[in-house]
């Protein structure tokens, strides 16, 4: 009696097993179907981004040269020889001061240094021509000259003007070229070259300006906030005319050439025969690829015939992972439904175009 009653419940158990495990199968085939109908529905499209390896950089222009007009000496204004806009070369005379005094001066000492010649005091003779010195010195300080070749961008004096030891009264500009000096960060500075493009942008004209990288000192500075940066020369030798000194930019000093890139979600990417593949969701045409990684759920197809637009069809789906908190937040959010987040990149770099995947160490994305 008791073998039969063991036999019984055994049956039991076994049938019931077998009706878990095919419960279970069921389920696994069900979820399986889900997902392929999933796919089917779900697509990506092929994007291409420009990744930019450059330093961003911001300030004024400013003339290749610049000398303020000012008296080195009080004076009464005898002469003004030019007018705003005028060329003038260096050494040229622009301003000249009441010169009287110091012409008088300077006569008077050449008498007495011939009546020393005849005396024959050598020592009183050589006092008197390191006067002579400074009072030629004197004379000249009556002027105001031009240091370079250039243009008198702006005068505001005149003829009987009465003038003050270092007043400025004007503005002398050598535009043959623009410069401006940039702030460079320390971790960036290993990156300059001289010679390498910068691209200007001003708000004053519509399109950019190309100029290039000087130079840099061989010491950096601190700025107020703290940060140690290089002041790093940059030039502009061609500029259209709507530029003009003293006007501000943006711009960006070009590390390296800008690289076009073809990448699309990872999850549209499939593998069969130890080969990558995608597949078009129009005509479910398969075509092999090669690929690289590219940030956080992204790849760059490097090789196949793919191109920008190109709508395909999932091959697998995002995975869960961890625990999402109730703001839909967590350590473990869903993997690759945030595609346009990128991470913090380093400074100076950038990638252009569909707003790309983060995780590229100093790549800043954005949409084209």
């Amino acid at each position: 009696m008791k073998k039969v009653k063991i036999g019984k419940k055994l049956k039991i158990v076994l049938i019931s097993a077998g009706a878990v495990i095919l419960v279970i199968a069921a389920l696994v085939i069900a979820r399986k179907i889900g997902e392929a109908k999933k796919n089917q529905k779900v697509t990506y499209t092929v994007k291409s981004e420009t990744y930019e390896n450059c330093i961003e950089i911001a300030g004024t222009i400013a003339a290749a040269e610049e000398q303020t007009l000012q008296a080195l000496s009080d004076g009464t204004v005898l002469g003004v020889y030019v007018q705003k806009g005028d060329k003038v070369k260096k050494g040229d005379i622009i301003i000249q001061l009441d010169s009287t005094e110091q012409e008088y001066n300077l006569a008077k000492l050449d008498y007495d240094m011939d009546s020393t010649r005849i005396s024959g005091a050598k020592k009183q003779l050589q006092l008197q021509q390191v006067q002579r010195l400074s009072l030629l010195q004197k004379i000249e300080d009556r002027k105001v000259v031009a240091t370079f070749d250039g243009i008198i961008a702006d005068l505001d004096v005149a003829v009987g003007d009465s003038m003050e030891a270092k007043d400025s009264v004007g503005t002398l500009v050598n535009v043959d070229y623009l410069k401006a000096n940039v702030e460079v960060a320390e971790t960036d500075v290993a990156k300059l070259k001289v010679g390498q493009k910068v691209i200007f942008t001003f708000p004053a004209y519509n399109g950019t300006v190309e100029g290039y990288v000087v130079g840099w000192p061989a010491i950096g500075e601190v700025t107020s906030r703290g940060a140690t940066v290089v002041n790093a020369e940059v030039r502009i030798d061609k500029y259209p005319p709507e530029i003009l000194p003293n006007f501000s930019f943006t711009g960006k000093i070009q590390i390296t050439d800008p690289v076009d890139n073809l990448i699309v979600e990872r999850y549209a990417v499939g593998r069969e025969n130890k080969e990558t593949f995608v597949e078009l969701a129009q005509s479910g045409e398969k075509i092999s690829v090669k690929i690289a990684p590219y940030g956080s759920g992204y790849v760059k197809i490097t090789e196949g015939a793919v191109k920008e637009g190109d709508v395909l069809k999932a091959q697998s789906v995002p995975k869960v992972s961890g625990t999402v908190r109730p703001n839909g937040q967590g350590a473990g959010a869903r993997q690759g439904q945030f595609p346009g987040q990128g991470g913090a990149g380093a400074s100076g770099t950038r990638g252009t175009g569909m707003g790309a995947p983060g995780g590229m160490s100093g790549s800043f994305p954005g949409g084209r």
